[in-house]
């Protein structure tokens, strides 16, 4: 039988990765104190698709119900969970949680995540404690070849508050600016040559951390901006307090959510260039319910990641038996520990394995 396109099945190494991913992923988020939370993998897709959340409609994977509504595939946790917290009202502020997401943006339908949701905490203490998880969640998966890229959606929106741009034009700036693109921003805002000239500026905002205090020396007669970038100086510091000296910035980067409203964070692989977590900062998320609440959060790519680790391969026995030494050769196997222990019927491959023990004739001696 065929799947549909972007679907695929799983065996092996790749998946038993996965699942070590995910197992150490709960350990230490339950070290850290998050509680775990699940969301159904079906919702309603105005969930994901009003005003306060704006994921694009033909991205979901989408059916009718029995009643005429439009159901979905999960295609995002931070927007799911906001929906259960506001609707369990637990009183818990930090939450985990792992499993699928189903767009049809990427190479597949089907990705998974694993990450973290911190709701009613102050604005440093959320950004300082989610890099904090990152990176003592990177380093108990062994990965240590990464870079983590800062941003803050505050800049570019401080720009861009003199022009009077339509929900149209607006978009295409903001995908323009996220692509990197100086011809359309060059079109977009031709009537405004002081702001135009800020925005191609912000494009090539990138790179090393001096960049901050570059833009702290230009816009020091804008308190907001200078704030802004207080506010990520301070961050770039905490990462070096806990070692972390490959950081870069993006000051150009833009939000592609319209709930994300602070500081937004990247994780690269630097062996691959991957994106191995994001998140960021999404106070206007809980808009939607009447509800003034800080938010933020980061997912991690489990796919990307489980390529990206190394398992201990253990060493592999085989035991060999019969019918009637099967129960000897499982007796056999329960003394050895910290192998794979295969009982077999029949002569293995020899380099398959280590060490081969023969049970066969053991009855019979």
């Amino acid at each position: 039988m065929f799947l549909p396109d972007g679907s695929q099945d799983q065996i092996g190494k790749i998946l038993l990765k996965k699942q070590h991913v995910y197992q150490i992923f709960n350990d230490v988020a339950v070290s850290r104190g998050f509680k775990a939370i699940e969301t159904p993998v079906i919702e309603y897709a105005d969930t994901f698709t009003n005003p306060h959340i704006g994921m694009p409609f033909q991205q979901l994977l989408k059916w009718f119900d029995r009643e005429g509504e439009i159901e979905v595939l999960r295609p995002d946790w931070t927007t799911a969970i906001a929906r259960a917290l506001m609707k369990l009202n637990p009183k818990e502020s930090k939450w985990f949680y792992q499993g699928s997401v189903f767009t049809q943006d990427k190479d597949g339908i089907e990705s998974r995540q694993a990450g973290i949701e911190m709701i009613r905490t102050a604005p440093n203490e959320g950004e300082i404690e989610t890099l904090c998880f990152a990176i003592d969640y990177l380093s108990a998966v062994d990965v240590s070849d990464y870079v983590i890229e800062l941003g803050h959606t505050g800049i570019y929106e401080t720009i861009i508050a003199p022009l009077t741009l339509t929900v149209e034009k607006e978009a295409k700036l903001r995908l323009a600016m996220h692509d990197k693109r100086q011809d359309v921003v060059k079109d977009l805002t031709e009537k405004n040559p002081r702001v135009q000239k800020q925005l191609l500026d912000l494009i090539d905002a990138y790179g090393d951390v001096s960049i901050l205090e570059r833009y702290k020396a230009t816009y020091q007669a804008d308190e907001t901006i200078v704030t802004i970038v207080n506010e990520l100086i301070q961050l770039v510091n905490v990462l070096k307090q806990l070692g972390i000296d490959k950081t870069i910035v993006d000051l150009g980067r833009v939000k592609q959510l319209p709930y994300y409203s602070g500081t937004m964070f990247t994780g690269y692989l630097t062996t691959s260039g991957e994106e191995c977590f994001s998140g960021g900062r999404y106070d206007k998320l809980y808009q939607q319910f009447n509800q003034s609440i800080s938010a933020i959060g980061l997912a991690f790519d489990v796919d990307v990641l489980a390529s990206a680790v190394e398992m201990d391969e253990r060493g592999r026995v085989a035991i060999l038996a019969s019918v009637d030494t099967h129960v000897l050769a499982e007796l056999k196997r329960r003394t050895i520990s910290g192998k794979i222990v295969d009982i077999l019927y029949t002569e293995p491959n020899i380099s398959d394995y280590e060490q081969i023990i023969d049970l066969r004739n053991e009855g019979t001696k």
